[in-house]
């Protein structure tokens, strides 16, 4: 049997489709097919029912999968301990951000660490959805809620402070009666500033919305409205002002995650500190340390 037809095949009964299985491989769909053939002839009993649009696991699959997911989770925890005991500043990390936070606050000194220790390759992936470490899919995540579960090591980096912005001219040439606003498209679940500015909306409408802070501030500044964006975001526009100068909205905390066993590993370390610096210098009250 071939370890890498298993490990493609595992990746589709936990993603349930090959183009989502192809995007966490980093591989066309057409390989990932492939090699679910193959593993198929090897074994000699199908193992997914291709009739339809989608395909689904045979009993014999399902109970392969159960297999190859466990053995797929140990190959991860061998590469953590590999990694967690690595001291020399190479190889690459990869880190989960929100993407507005990656662009304000991560980039710019995370280019700087890697210039000077060009044996470091760096991976940022800005995506609102929460990245599984325990999966691999990232080895550092900043996220805006705190994990429930899993083997981690966690850190609150700061808290992300709201408020409601606007264009200046559309403030001055709309009564508040008549405000409108900019909400957030996101998950199911509301984000805490899209419940904090409805509250404040109190039924006046919202005529724009939006699934990034990006895309809201844009339209802040393009005159659609009023919009609960972060402060080190906002502050800095010339062409938004808060419309209530000493109201905050609500505040987020945020958190540095890392999976345990890559703590000690000397490129974690590294860059964490180089995070909470980072932090430290837009004003975010820090604490903790890896």
């Amino acid at each position: 049997m071939n370890w890498d037809d298993l490990r493609h095949f595992s990746a589709l009964a936990s993603t349930g489709s090959l183009s989502a299985a192809a995007r966490m491989l980093d591989v066309e769909h057409a390989t990932v097919a492939r090699r679910i053939a193959s593993l198929e002839d090897d074994l000699g009993i199908p193992l997914v029912d291709r009739r339809g649009r989608r395909w689904t696991l045979t009993a014999e699959g399902e109970r392969v999968a159960t297999i190859a997911d466990k053995m797929e989770a140990d190959t991860r925890a061998v590469r953590r301990l590999v990694d967690g005991v690595r001291s020399e500043l190479s190889g690459v990390i990869t880190i989960s951000a929100p993407p507005a936070l990656a662009v304000a606050i991560l980039t710019a000194p995370l280019v700087d660490l890697q210039n000077r220790h060009p044996r470091l390759t760096i991976r940022i992936i800005g995506e609102a959805r929460t990245a599984s470490l325990e999966r691999g899919e990232a080895d550092i995540a900043i996220r805006l809620s705190r994990p429930e579960d899993g083997d981690l090591t966690i850190n609150k980096l700061g808290e992300m402070n709201f408020r409601l912005y606007a264009n200046p001219e559309y403030l001055a040439a709309t009564g508040q009666e008549n405000w409108r606003f900019i909400g957030y498209d996101g998950p199911p679940t509301r984000a805490p500033q899209q419940a904090a500015i409805e509250d404040f909306a109190k039924g006046r409408a919202f005529s724009f919305y939006a699934s990034s802070l990006e895309i809201q501030q844009a339209a802040a500044r393009a005159g659609a409205g009023i919009a609960a964006l972060p402060d080190f975001m906002a502050t800095s526009d010339p062409k938004l002002v808060p419309v209530l100068p000493n109201a905050q909205l609500v505040s987020r905390d945020v958190w540095l995650v890392v999976h345990t066993d890559l703590k000690r590993a000397a490129p974690v370390r590294v860059i964490s500190q180089r995070l909470r610096e980072a932090f430290a210098r837009t004003r975010v009250d820090t604490d903790g340390d890896l």
